[in-house]
């Protein structure tokens, strides 16, 4: 059940590439730098980001990484399945000695861990970068949403460049 540095660092890459894009692309070394995460390591996970359709390279000066969708539409559960992240805590129970022990509390418990696994994976299918940042703002203003921000809302994608 437990989320492991990759996940961590994916969610916290994507947030960082959304707020700091504007529409314009940006290298995975300033990522590194601001996140304190290793280049070597966000190369591989936009790697995973890039063949899941979360994000788009673009080549050329300037290149780097935009949003292959608006910050809208890429929920967290969407990051952590192209790093291949499983948080379903009942994973480890199926095909487990206490299974084949076939005792009451063993279903109990797979049953109470399985509904867990569910309401996990709605809360992570309902989460979408875009809400990420608004409550971050919304925490940073008071919690008034109306609020003026410096910070420009993010654009989804790139007009200019070549997509890879």
């Amino acid at each position: 059940m437990r989320l492991t540095s990759k996940g961590r660092y994916a969610v916290r890459a994507m947030l960082d590439l959304t707020v700091n894009s504007n529409g314009n692309p940006v290298r995975l070394q300033e990522i590194s730098n601001r996140q304190n995460i290793s280049l070597h390591y966000l190369e591989q996970l936009f790697r995973r980001l890039r063949n899941g359709q979360a994000v788009k390279s673009v080549r050329g000066p300037g290149g780097g990484y935009v949003l292959a969708r608006s910050m809208d539409e890429i929920t967290v559960k969407d990051i952590l399945d192209c790093v291949g992240e499983n948080i379903n805590p009942a994973k480890d129970i199926i095909g487990s000695e206490a299974e084949t022990a076939n005792t009451p509390e063993f279903h109990i418990s797979k049953d109470y861990f399985q509904n867990l696994g569910v309401i996990m994976k709605e809360y992570l299918q309902t989460t979408s970068l875009g809400d990420l940042i608004r409550k971050s703002r919304e925490k940073d203003l008071g919690g008034r949403p109306d609020a003026p921000t410096d910070t420009p809302e993010p654009k989804p994608g790139y007009n200019m460049g070549t997509p890879i």
